[in-house]
C-alpha cells in the first residue's frame, strides 16, 4: 500500500467520512420520505433541524455527546418559538439576534462542545428569521425541528451501539498516522538535500497536529465510563496501545543529534541516507498498523526492520574502521536508537495479539488524571465578563458584526436569502484573527469556485436524477471535510445548495448570483469586526504559552533530577508531567503560526519566538533521551549535580520573569556534602551523562538569553 493509497484508505475508513455518511442520511432521510408523502415542507423542516444538532455531535466520549445534543435540542426548540414570536417586528427580532449572539458565543467559556450547541441555536434563529408564520404555526413549526433533532439524536446513539468501539479505533488510528508523519519529518533530518531550518518549522508544526490527534484519543478514551470500566480485552487493547503510541513518540522527540555536525561528518559516507531511509520504512510500518486499526482488520507485519538494522550495523562498523570519518560513536548512538524505535512499533503491533496485551494489562494506569474537567458553572461566565477574557471581547465583537450583518440583510440588501449575510458573518467571524482571516479567505475562494462547478454541473447535465446523484455526493463530501478542510467543504456545499433549489423548481442563476453577494457581504463585516473590534493578536499571549512551557519544561527537567538522583514517584505522575511538556509545546507553536498570519505590525520578535520554540524542543529531547537512557539511582557525585542545578535554577530564572509568582525549583535533593565523594575520576557511564547535562544546562543559557531578548 503505497502512500497514496494510505491516505485513501485513512479517509474512507475514518471518523470524518463516517461522519459525512451519517450527517447526510440524517438530512436525506426525512425530507425524501415526506416528499413521497406530498408533505416536502414538513420534511424540509425536520431536515433543517437535524442539520442544526449535527453540529454539537463533536468526536469524544458517548455520554458528552449525547448531553450535548439533547441541549441542543432543547435550545433549538426554545431559540425556533422565541424566533417565531419576535418574528413579525424587525425591532424585537434585531435585539433577540444580538442578546442570542452575546449569549450563545459566551458558551465558549465551557469549551468545544457548549460553542457547537451555541452555534446551532444561532443557526436556527437564523434560518427561522424570513419564515412567514402565523402564531398558531409556531409550536407546530418548533416542534418539527426538535424532532428533527431528535431524530440525529437518536440515529447517532443508535450507531454507536451497534459499533461501540469505532469512534475509539478510529481516533487512535489518526493519532498514529500523525505519529507516522512526525517520524516522516525527522527522516528529513539525516537528509543532505533538505533545510534544516525548514525542517525544523515542518516539525514544530506536526508537533500541533500530534498533541491535537492525542487529546481526541484521550477524550474518547479516558473520559468514557464504557471503555474504561469495561471487562473485555477490546477496550483495554485500545487504552494499552495508546500508551505504547505515546511512549513511541516520546522516543522519537528524545532522539535529538547535532544534525549539522552529523551531515558536515558523515554526508560523504552515505550512511545517513540509510539512516533516513530506515526511519522512513518505520514510519510506513506505523502507518499501516494504524490504517489496520482503523479498518479493525488484523495485519501481520511485512517490513523487514530487524534485516534493515543488521545492514546499518555493518555499515557503521565499517565506517569505523576505516577511521576516515573520524569517531563513529555517535553513529552507534543512533543505531541504538533505531533498535528501540523498532522494539516500540512491534509494542504496538502487539495490539493484534490479545495475548500479550493480557501480559500488559497491569500497567499503572490512573486514567482520570489525564484529562480535563470542564467546570459547567454560571461562576465561570461570571468571571469572564470582563475585557481581559478574550471569550467576552469575542463575544462583543459577534454581538456587534451580527447586529451590523442583521440591518445589512433587512434594509441594505434585502433578498429572498438574504438571512446569508447574518449566516456568513455569523460563522466567519472567528475568536482569533488568523483563523478569521483564513475562513474568509476560504469561503470566499470557495463559494466562486463552487458557483462554477454548480452552474457546469446543471448546465451540462439536464438528467434530475443524475443531479440528484451529485447532490447527494457533494453533500457526503461537504459534510466529511468539515472539520478538517473548509475550503473543500465550501466548494462543494454551493453547487449541493444551488442543485438542490434547482430541484425544487427556484432559478439558480438568480440563487448563486445572490450567493455570491450575500457571502462577500457577510465576510467583509467578519473580517473587519475582526481586525477592528477589540483585537486580541497572537503577540499579546505569547507570553501565556511562553510561560506553560518553561514551567512544563522545568518541570520535565525536575523528574529528570529525581530519577536519576532515586527519589522514587509513580509512572503515572511522570507522564503526566510528559504531556504537559506536549501540551504547552504544541499550544506554543500553534500561537506561533497563527502570529505569523496576522498582520506585521501586530507581530513583535517572531525570529526570538521561533528560537524559543526550537530551543525548547530541543530541552525536552534531551531531558527525554536521559529520562530514558539513564539508571535510576545513580549516585550523583558532585561534577553531575552541578549542570543539573545550574539548569534548573537558569530555567527558574526565565520562568521569574514571565512569572512573578513563580516558586523557586525545589533542589535539595541534589545537596551534597563536600567529603561525601572523594573519588573525583568518572566513569564512561558518567562521563557521557556529564556531557548530556552540560549540554542542557547550556540550552536552558540560551533559553535564558532568548526570553530577554523577547522580553525586550
Amino acid at each position: 500500500m503505497n502512500e497514496q493509497t494510505r491516505k485513501i484508505h485513512y479517509f474512507f475508513f475514518g471518523q470524518d467520512f463516517s461522519d459525512g455518511l451519517r450527517i447526510t442520511f440524517a438530512i436525506l432521510l426525512p425530507a425524501l420520505v415526506f416528499a413521497q408523502l406530498g408533505q416536502f415542507p414538513t420534511g424540509l423542516t425536520l431536515s433543517t433541524g437535524a442539520v442544526c444538532i449535527s453540529i454539537t455531535d463533536l468526536p469524544g466520549p458517548i455520554e458528552h455527546k449525547r448531553n450535548g445534543m439533547l441541549y441542543g435540542c432543547v435550545c433549538a426548540f426554545l431559540v425556533a418559538v422565541l424566533t417565531g414570536l419576535v418574528q413579525h417586528s424587525n425591532w424585537l427580532l434585531g435585539l433577540e439576534v444580538a442578546v442570542l449572539s452575546f449569549a450563545f458565543t459566551m458558551l465558549l467559556v465551557y469549551g468545544a462542545r457548549a460553542g457547537a450547541l451555541g452555534s446551532a441555536a444561532l443557526l436556527v434563529m437564523i434560518l427561522m428569521m424570513d419564515q412567514p408564520l402565523t402564531p398558531a404555526q409556531i409550536l407546530p413549526h418548533a416542534g418539527l425541528i426538535l424532532a428533527g433533532g431528535v431524530w440525529y439524536m437518536v440515529l447517532s446513539m443508535l450507531l454507536h451501539q451497534v459499533r461501540p468501539h469505532r469512534a475509539a479505533r478510529q481516533a487512535l488510528a489518526g493519532c498514529i498516522h500523525s505519529v507516522a508523519e512526525f517520524l516522516m519529518i525527522k527522516a528529513e533530518f539525516y537528509s543532505l538535500e533538505t533545510n534544516l531550518e525548514d525542517d525544523y518549522r515542518r516539525l514544530v508544526a506536526q508537533q500541533v497536529v500530534v498533541s491535537e490527534k492525542q487529546d481526541a484519543v484521550r477524550e474518547v478514551l479516558f473520559r468514557s465510563r464504557q471503555l474504561i470500566s469495561e471487562s473485555t480485552m477490546r477496550g483495554r487493547r485500545l487504552v494499552v496501545t495508546f500508551i505504547d503510541v505515546v511512549d513511541l513518540y516520546e522516543h522519537i522527540t528524545a532522539t535529538y543529534y547535532d544534525y549539522a555536525a552529523l551531515r558536515a561528518q558523515f554526508g560523504h559516507t552515505g550512511v545517513l541516507a540509510e539512516v533516513a531511509r530506515m526511519i522512513r520504512h518505520m514510519a510506513v510500518e506505523l502507518d499501516h498498523i494504524g490504517a489496520a486499526i482503523q479498518a479493525n482488520r488484523p495485519y501481520t507485519t511485512r517490513a523487514k526492520l530487524k534485516g534493515q538494522l543488521e545492514d546499518l550495523k555493518v555499515r557503521i562498523d565499517a565506517i569505523g574502521e576505516e577511521g576516515s570519518a573520524g569517531s563513529n560513536l555517535v553513529l552507534k548512538k543512533i543505531l541504538v536508537n533505531l533498535r528501540t524505535l523498532t522494539q516500540r512499533v512491534n509494542d504496538i503491533l502487539n495490539y493484534f495479539d490479545t495475548t500479550k496485551i493480557s501480559a500488559a494489562s497491569g500497567r499503572e494506569l490512573d486514567v482520570s488524571r489525564f484529562v480535563t474537567r470542564n467546570e459547567y458553572d454560571l461562576k465561570v461566565i461570571r468571571d469572564n465578563l470582563t475585557f481581559n477574557s478574550s471569550v467576552f471581547r469575542h463575544a462583543i465583537r459577534m454581538t456587534l458584526a451580527c447586529a451590523v450583518g442583521f440591518i445589512a440583510s433587512k434594509l441594505l440588501f434585502p433578498g429572498s436569502h438574504s438571512y446569508w449575510i447574518l449566516m456568513t458573518t455569523t460563522y466567519m467571524l472567528k475568536p482569533g484573527f488568523s483563523l478569521t482571516k483564513e475562513r474568509n479567505y476560504q469561503r470566499v475562494l470557495g463559494t466562486l469556485a463552487g458557483g462554477v462547478i454548480g452552474v457546469l454541473i446543471l448546465w451540462l447535465i439536464p438528467d434530475q436524477t443524475a443531479q440528484f446523484v451529485l447532490m447527494v455526493l457533494l453533500m457526503i463530501v461537504s459534510y466529511s471535510f468539515q472539520r478538517t478542510n473548509y475550503i473543500i467543504t465550501v466548494t462543494c456545499l454551493t453547487p449541493f445548495i444551488l442543485i438542490m433549489f434547482s430541484l425544487l423548481g427556484v432559478g439558480y442563476l438568480g440563487v448563486i448570483e445572490e450567493r455570491v453577494v450575500d457571502t462577500l457581504i457577510g465576510c467583509a463585516i467578519a473580517f473587519s469586526a475582526g481586525y477592528l473590534l477589540f483585537p486580541r493578536w497572537e503577540s499579546e499571549q505569547l507570553q501565556d504559552f511562553m510561560r506553560n512551557v518553561l514551567r512544563a519544561n522545568l518541570q520535565y527537567l525536575h523528574k529528570l533530577a529525581e530519577s536519576i538522583a532515586g527519589v522514587s514517584f509513580r509512572q503515572t505522575d511522570y507522564r503526566l508531567v510528559r504531556k504537559e511538556v506536549y501540551v504547552s509545546s504544541a499550544n506554543l507553536s500553534a500561537a506561533f503560526q497563527r502570529m505569523l498570519s496576522e498582520p506585521k505590525s501586530t507581530r513583535r520578535s517572531s525570529n526570538e519566538v521561533y528560537e524559543f520554540v526550537v530551543l525548547n524542543h530541543i530541552l525536552a529531547s534531551n531531558i527525554a533521551s536521559i529520562t530514558s537512557a539513564a539508571p535510576a539511582g545513580l549516585a550523583l557525585s558532585p561534577t553531575l549535580r552541578k549542570p543539573l542545578r545550574l539548569a534548573l535554577a537558569t530555567l527558574g530564572r526565565s520562568l521569574k520573569k514571565l512569572d512573578a509568582t513563580a516558586p523557586e525549583p525545589a533542589a535539595d535533593f541534589l545537596t551534597v556534602e563536600a567529603d561525601a565523594f572523594p573519588r573525583q575520576v568518572l566513569t564512561p557511564e558518567e562521563n557521557l551523562l556529564r556531557e548530556q547535562l552540560e549540554f542542557i544546562q547550556k540550552i536552558s543559557s540560551d533559553i535564558g538569553k532568548t526570553t530577554d531578548a523577547i522580553l525586550v
